[in-house]
């Protein structure tokens, strides 16, 4: 089966987590009760915002910051606390109106600017850090690179971002779910990635010329698996 490119994806992501997995992100991204499962997915993710986070200055007074993939919205709250300008973008309309419902009445009005659409659109402007978590782990290896490098385009100081890492039981989890047939209630595949063919990937584009990794760490928690990357401009 071809892997989809990053526009099919794309339109793949927006129809499932806007409909399908609108209510299950919902409570999954809250305090209330999950299963065990779910519950080692929240707790993974937790720790890996918390390290996006700790790669940024703890002191983000008039920095402009894109939440490339916000989700519901913790993120942002946290880089906005921080004194961020945050421009908060997703796909999911239902998501991005449950990150508006969420967010503190203590933060100042306009702090976050909660968008619904592509992180690659232009008109969103530029920024001094991009974050992109998990947003991107339903890309093959090429498409994350041209993501990032579209988003490098307007960044002034640092990315980063996640990855699905290439590791044995990804790798298996990806091999059988191609062979199950597609069903509309069906999440989107993610994409494993190997490292070492991200970094040649990303030494190669010509677009990326100007940045070099920085950090990376990877957070396991249960059923929790993925890759943070820092990218830094020379």
């Amino acid at each position: 089966m071809p892997t989809l490119s990053y526009h099919d994806r794309r339109s793949e992501l927006a129809t499932y987590f806007d409909r399908t997995a609108a209510e299950a992100w919902s409570r999954l991204t809250s305090d209330a009760p999950v299963g065990r499962i779910r519950a080692t997915v929240r707790a993974g993710r937790d720790r890996m915002r918390r390290t996006l986070l700790d790669w940024l200055p703890a002191d983000l007074a008039g920095a402009r910051l894109l939440d490339a993939g916000c989700g519901t919205g913790a993120l942002a709250v946290e880089a906005a606390r921080r004194g961020a300008r945050v421009v908060a973008v997703d796909l999911s309309p239902t998501l991005v109106a449950l990150a508006r419902e969420r967010t503190p009445a203590e933060l100042p009005a306009g702090a976050i600017d909660f968008r619904v659409g592509d992180m690659l659109d232009p008109a969103l402007g530029r920024f001094d850090f991009v974050v992109a978590m998990d947003s991107l782990v339903h890309y093959e290896a090429r498409d994350v690179v041209r993501v990032l490098a579209g988003l490098g385009a307007r960044a002034a100081h640092a990315m980063v971002f996640t990855f699905a890492p290439r590791t044995a039981p990804l790798a298996l989890m990806h091999a059988v779910g191609r062979l199950i047939p597609h069903r509309h209630h069906r999440a989107p595949a993610i994409e494993p990635v190997a490292e070492p063919l991200l970094r040649r990937l990303l030494a190669a584009d010509a677009a990326l010329s100007g940045w070099r990794p920085g950090r990376t760490e990877r957070v396991a928690c249960g059923f929790y698996t993925s890759q943070a990357m820092e990218l830094v401009r020379e």
